[in-house]
């Protein structure tokens, strides 16, 4: 609700009721190496004037370009960061799909026979690219729209029957196909459902016999997180991909250089595949929203790309952008409070800004 969300945001890693935390042992060691020029970015001076904003940092290597915190908004505050969480998927599909592990052209029941019908004959390169129609619905407008219906799964809401507690495994199995229609996306922007994204966590898990947990440790040590992740899950344990990840600013930071270097982690530790990200930036992939200037953020493998940027949102105001070719990434940390918690210039702005920045050479 927007008069506690600011609240809420900060202490969601408190409030989950099932939730994991996990930190490396290994930590990305950062130095402040600041460019005024990111300070005077028009954009960057009113996006930071916001009533909204937290934080915004941006850097490259180990180097701290930019850090700006909000006065109520510390360096050690962990935030949600909402379904920029779906990004370790890519990671994670990237090493299956190098390993030939999985095939992105096979439907959903090949990898998981018993799917309901809103899944079932999916491809999974579509469900990456948020490229299906089905009856799950993801509209911050309604009250029960089945994001939200969703969330009793991940311990965000009371379940209307305090007996009943899906595995995050039997709620996906419930979506079902719209009646009278296949699952194919005629249009030619995206039908953002966060779970798809689960779905594809859910494969994960069969394919490698890995649990998700461990997958998202890997990430967490490769990343080098120095407070680390804290993640909500289903009431069995399994992490919450589609949006449960919290974390400190300068984490944030980190996961996006982790992304920076192709996967490439502290300690030579490795997770993700060079060739899959830079197929991701070729992928031919829906349109996800359209920016200024005739130009559009597409979404391609649970991640959000514009050119040689890739990056992802976060419901409330968050985004994360990364440029593979310079190796900048900006993290920008916001809680917006209008009663969907969306608005559409404030997003624009948002991601150009960081898309600007990041495309800037320092």
């Amino acid at each position: 609700l927007p008069k506690t969300r600011r609240y809420g945001y900060r202490n969601l890693h408190k409030i989950n009721r099932y939730g994991i935390f996990l930190r490396s042992d290994l930590v990305l060691r950062l130095k402040k190496k600041y460019k005024n020029k990111i300070g005077k970015n028009q954009l960057v001076k009113k996006m930071t004037k916001y009533k909204s904003f937290c934080s915004l940092i941006v850097g490259n290597g180990n180097n701290i370009f930019y850090e700006k915190y909000a006065k109520d908004f510390s360096k050690n505050q962990p935030q949600t960061i909402m379904s920029i969480t779906k990004m370790l998927i890519n990671l994670f599909i990237g090493e299956l799909v190098n390993k030939k592990n999985i095939d992105l052209n096979k439907s959903v029941s090949y990898y998981l026979p018993k799917i309901g019908s809103g899944y079932a004959t999916a491809k999974l390169q579509d469900v990456l690219n948020m490229n299906i129609v089905n009856a799950y619905t993801e509209d911050y407008t309604k009250s029960f729209s089945s994001s939200f219906l969703h969330e009793p799964v991940g311990g965000w809401r009371i379940p209307k029957t305090g007996d009943i507690h899906l595995s995050q495994e039997k709620y996906l199995k419930t979506i079902k196909s719209i009646k009278n229609k296949n699952l194919k996306n005629d249009s030619e922007y995206a039908f953002y459902k966060s779970a798809n994204t689960d779905v594809v966590g859910l494969i994960i898990e069969k394919v490698s016999g890995r649990p998700l947990r461990d997958w998202v440790l890997s990430a967490v040590e490769a990343a080098g997180l120095e407070e680390g992740l804290y993640i909500a899950s289903d009431r069995f344990g399994m992490p919450w991909m589609s949006g449960g990840g919290c974390l400190i600013t300068r984490d944030f930071l980190r996961l996006g250089l982790l992304f920076a270097r192709k996967g490439k982690g502290v300690g030579n530790r490795k997770v993700g595949s060079p060739t899959f990200f830079n197929q991701t930036l070729r992928n031919t992939a829906p349109k996800y929203m359209s920016l200024t200037n005739n130009k559009y953020l597409y979404y391609s493998n649970s991640t959000m790309i514009s050119g040689n940027v890739i990056g992802h949102s976060g419901y409330g105001g968050q985004f994360l952008a990364v440029n593979l070719k310079t190796g900048n990434v900006a993290a920008f940390f916001s809680v917006l409070e209008t009663k969907s918690a969306t608005k559409e210039s404030y997003k624009v702005d948002m991601i150009n800004m960081l898309i600007d920045i990041v495309n800037t050479k320092y």
